[in-house]
């Protein structure tokens, strides 16, 4: 039993694995060196083994059955290992199928899907999909802002925290950031599912949510997202919306409390020059601003 003993010690971390290869050398531990690697990997309720193992051996005791197999403790561990192995192989073969692009503050990254669909992805965005699984269904999850040129076939799905947006083959930009989500439609058609809200969106198009309550948009006429060209658009919407914009593209933190960032902006920045942007901002609505390093405060004129 010192053997048996001394294996549930090494593999609880007691003793080293040069020791236990020591004690007992003409011992294979190759299997169960495998498992306890995987093992930490892993964030499951720690085994206490040996309470596990007593257990075991106390019901076998109790139970009437016209047979009695003993409990062979090295086979007990190989088959424990083994199927600790299938687990955490299975574990790490979904997340290996997981495909993930993302971008930093100012980043921009343009990249195909496996259809030949392409994506292009705004600042501090990220989306993933499983590879394994998009020849049945096109799936992804956004976090952020991407435009998407979507090759026909199947039904292709875009997930987001504020809703889903479906379609077979067409452009769209969805934008999903803080208290804010928006679709636009600019070729083919787009249904956009938010709660228990469908809309079907044609060329020309927008769905959008500020606060979770659905904002009426004009038409627009564009081909394309502005922000494909170093240069952010807005129709109609909040100051707050500007400036975490503002912040994305500049990795600036703006001070606005002294502000109402309520009030609606129509406008657009460049994403080339921060005192050109700024003033494209600040200017239309009677605002100015100071930049001390990486942070920028917003004050109105006439408190200056």
């Amino acid at each position: 039993m010192n053997k048996e003993h001394d294996i549930l010690k090494w593999f609880e971390g007691e003793i080293s694995t040069e020791e236990i290869k020591k004690l007992y050398p003409d011992e294979d531990f190759s299997t169960l060196e495998k498992a306890g690697f995987y093992a930490k990997q892993l964030d499951i309720p720690k085994v206490n083994a040996q309470k596990a193992l007593a257990d075991f051996n106390a019901k076998s005791l109790v139970k009437h059955e016209p047979k009695v197999i003993s409990l062979n403790f090295k086979t007990f561990m190989k088959v424990a290992a083994i199927l600790l192995l299938m687990l955490t192989s299975s574990y790490f073969l979904f997340f290996n199928n997981m495909k993930s692009y993302s971008t930093e503050i100012a980043q921009i990254e343009t990249f195909n899907l496996p259809d030949n669909s392409e994506v292009i992805l705004n600042a501090q965005s990220k989306l993933t999909y499983n590879k394994k699984l998009w020849k049945k269904e096109r799936t992804l999850d956004l976090e952020g802002e991407a435009f998407f040129k979507v090759t026909k076939g199947k039904k292709f799905t875009v997930k987001t925290n504020a809703g889903t947006i479906q379609v077979l083959g067409t452009h769209f930009n969805v934008k999903e950031r803080t208290n804010y989500f928006e679709v636009q439609c600019y070729e083919g058609s787009v249904r956009v599912t938010h709660g228990s809200d469908r809309t079907i969106l044609k060329p020309g198009k927008t769905f959008r949510v500020i606060n979770d309550k659905i904002s009426k948009v004009k038409d627009f006429i564009a081909e394309n997202p502005s922000w494909l060209t170093k240069e952010t658009t807005f129709e109609d919407v909040p100051l707050w919306q500007v400036i975490n914009e503002l912040e994305i593209q500049y990795d600036i933190v703006v001070d606005a409390k002294n502000i109402d960032e309520s009030v609606m902006f129509s406008g657009s920045f460049t994403h080339n020059d921060i005192n050109i942007a700024l003033q494209s901002v600040t200017i239309p609505l009677k605002l100015s601003y100071k930049i001390n390093g990486n942070k920028v405060e917003l004050y109105d004129y006439a408190t200056h």
